[in-house]
């Protein structure tokens, strides 16, 4: 356990699982005081079932949800926002509800958080968005994907400014091993992996760990902000 967060209140909005649960456990080895806000709030505290980690509902489609969680809330430090709602798919293939879905959580829905929490925040804090590697590298399929987490990496660079001196930064996360590729099936993620794996600079697939540690320098480097942190092996780059 280390000291980097001791005293802080972080709140990290997301699931129990995956990339959220990594940031907000090692916020907890850090010192820091966690909430967890999602919109199954009973679902989230049995997934942490931890006395340093307390859970809280919102809805980050709904402002009135978002102002409602800010009165109960109260000051805080960070602000992590891990939503998603991945509008995956060729052209011909999206539908406007979804790509409207994925850029209300991903992209809206931190704005508004950004709206309704910093004036509560400790002015030498910060926010940390999510953005990822489809923003920086173009592939049929993933244009949904990659418009909102292009849309997310202006807006960091946008709230920083506005917000100064609270810091705003974002990570963007390359293919990293969740339970998000479980759709595709053992052998299919296998497959897809080993693709990845072997093009990759790194050649490897990012862990939960490797984004979680990115989070924890963008929360705590106080000369950081504006700045899309990319921890995607280097995908980008071949």
């Amino acid at each position: 356990m280390g000291h980097a967060l001791q005293g802080s209140r972080v709140l990290v909005v997301g699931r129990g699982s995956g990339i959220a649960r990594a940031i907000a456990l090692l916020a907890r080895d850090e010192g820091a005081e966690v909430v967890v806000a999602g919109r199954d709030r009973a679902k989230l505290a049995a997934a942490y079932d931890d006395p340093a980690i307390t859970a809280a509902g919102v809805d980050i489609d709904d402002d009135a949800s978002i102002s409602a969680l800010a009165q109960r809330i109260g000051t805080l430090d960070h602000v992590v926002s891990t939503a998603s709602a991945r509008a995956r798919g060729a052209l011909p293939d999206l539908e406007r509800a979804n790509l409207q879905q994925s850029l209300d959580t991903k992209v809206l829905g931190p704005t508004m958080l950004a709206k309704y929490l910093a004036p509560q925040m400790n002015q030498d804090g910060s926010f940390v968005l999510f953005s990822g590697v489809n923003a920086f590298k173009v592939a049929v399929g993933y244009l949904g994907v990659a418009i909102t987490n292009g849309a997310v990496d202006f807006l960091t660079r946008s709230l920083a400014v506005e917000l100064a001196p609270i810091r705003v930064n974002a990570i963007s996360p390359g293919v990293i091993d969740t339970g998000a590729w479980d759709p595709m099936g053992e052998e299919g993620k296998q497959t897809f992996f080993d693709r990845i794996s072997a093009t990759n600079p790194v050649r490897r697939i990012g862990t939960v760990d490797d984004v979680a540690r990115a989070v924890l320098f963008a929360m705590t480097n106080t000369f950081l902000t504006g700045v899309t942190l990319k921890i995607d092996g280097g995908e980008p780059l071949v």
